[in-house]
């Protein structure tokens, strides 16, 4: 299996090398040369699979270049019920992704059940091992820049935290997140993490991990490799989750499922996107955004209409607070056909800070065939969301899961009947305690072992958003 960029302007790389590098050297995105494909049989032979043995089939198809036995050793020892055993009382932590049925054909897939308590973390603890791995066996060292409107960061920290040959520098928007996301983060005492809180919002961040990896001499002399979900390890590991819900929503393979996303940088609904490509039987991808509403807009109307950052809306679902959603561009790219000179010229319109419409061309009459549909979620949407879902049925959901499951009900009622409905869960709710405590006058639990952990000393630079202030951050510390 040989990777691409969506830009069309740099070789084809095998899987180790995309995985250590991020971004393309022309600035595109990295995806597969074509999707592998599922059969029905493989479907039926996969159905009855624990998570971890699932995981080892589906990124196998990806992942050619390691050596079988090295691989499953990898996936086993990442997938594990010690890792993920947050999970909700009566669930089965072996399950690792297990299913809450709210009511007939209404679902939640539980994906936070790992260390920082949100879904990065199914894609995050394979990137760590994967990184660790191949790096022992180049011999080579490498220091990770990324950003992170919230869980990116944590997750990426806890899974790097102490690796042989790895450094982490993770860019984060000053005094935006929640504070259990800052505690989560800023805490860690490992020598081997740097925060850095930059004055302005998460696409301000990106813009510097992106400008700083478009560098290719200061990338070169400083190894910088990306953890962000520009990374395409995170998005075949989240297309996993994909096939275990589907499994786990339907008695057959003869049926269909609808997905329901909470989104902000497109990452994890892309993962959503490629399992459908690759044969998953998905009748649609529902998408949901919060106040920030540039994926709605397109999905709605064909203009892609990223906002500056003064636009950018501070929420109470602070980690979709994205305008500039960095996935987007490989399904932009399967849209134009794999089209690379297309891409290239939309980019060129959005990298320059604008816009480009797709309405009245052949892409939009194509966009139906994606089968996605979208929709927002407000402020006072969340709160009557948590509400209802915990007086109904008894389950605390995060702001984000939140979005996801207003916007999914709506879908429901003008989809397909008999087709059920998964709610892809974003966090735990104790990572957004204020707006549980407006929405419910309650706190949420949370695990023994995190007791107090805002109480814990912090360790953070805070800098303006200046990419030269953060390169020389790291050149200092690499």
């Amino acid at each position: 299996m040989m990777y691409i960029s969506t830009r069309g302007q740099s070789p084809p790389r095998a899987f180790c090398d995309i995985l250590l590098g991020g971004l393309a050297p022309d600035g595109g995105l990295y995806l597969p040369e074509a999707y592998p494909q599922v059969t029905r049989a493989e479907l039926d032979a996969w159905r009855a699979l624990p998570y971890h043995a699932l995981a080892l089939r589906v990124l196998e198809k990806f992942i050619t270049d390691i050596p079988a036995c090295d691989l499953k050793a990898i996936v086993v020892r990442t997938y594990t019920a010690q890792t993920y055993r947050w999970c909700r009382p009566g669930r089965d932590a072996s399950d690792i992704t297990p299913l809450t049925t709210l009511e007939p054909g209404l679902h939640l897939l539980e994906l936070s059940n790992g260390p920082t308590l949100a879904f990065k973390d199914m894609a995050m603890q394979l990137l760590g091992n994967l990184f660790e791995y191949v790096l022992e066996k180049r011999g080579e060292s490498i220091n990770i820049l990324g950003a992170t409107s919230g869980d990116t960061g944590s997750a990426a920290e806890y899974a790097m935290r102490g690796k042989r040959g790895v450094k982490v520098f993770m860019l984060s928007p000053h005094g935006l997140m929640s504070d259990f996301q800052r505690a989560q983060m800023y805490s860690l005492p490992d020598a081997n993490i740097f925060n850095i809180a930059i004055r302005g919002m998460f696409d301000d961040c990106q813009d510097i991990v992106k400008s700083v990896s478009n560098d290719a001499d200061f990338k070169a002399r400083y190894r910088i490799g990306a953890v962000n979900s520009i990374n395409w390890a995170r998005v075949a590991a989240q297309v996993v989750y994909y096939f275990k819900g589907y499994f786990a929503a339907t008695r057959s393979n003869d049926e269909q499922v609808a997905f329901a996303v909470p989104s902000g940088n497109f990452g994890n609904i892309c993962a959503g996107h490629v399992a459908r490509m690759m044969g998953l039987p998905v009748a649609r991808l529902v998408l949901a955004t919060n106040e920030n509403d540039v994926l709605d807009e397109f999905f709605r109307s064909g203009v892609y209409r990223p906002r500056a950052t003064a636009e950018t809306r501070v929420t109470s679902s602070p980690s979709m607070d994205i305008s500039k959603a960095s996935n987007f561009e490989r399904f932009a790219f399967d849209l134009a056909g794999r089209d690379a000179a297309v891409v290239r010229e939309w980019w060129s319109s959005v990298d320059a800070g604008g816009s480009f419409d797709l309405r009245g061309t052949p892409y939009m009459a194509r966009l139906p065939e994606f089968r996605f549909v979208s929709g927002t979620s407000s402020h006072a949407d969340r709160l009557a969301t948590i509400r209802a879902a915990w007086e109904k049925y008894g389950v605390l959901i995060d702001p984000h899961t939140a979005d996801g499951l207003k916007v999914a009900q709506v879908h429901r009622e003008l989809g397909e009947a008999g087709v059920p409905m998964v709610v892809l869960e974003t966090a735990q709710p104790v990572k957004f305690a204020e707006t549980i405590r407006e929405a419910l006058g309650r706190e949420p639990g949370r695990p023994r072992e995190l007791e107090g952990l805002e109480a814990l000393p912090q360790r953070v630079e805070v800098m303006e958003a200046d990419v030269g202030a953060v390169k020389a951050f790291i050149a200092a510390r690499a």
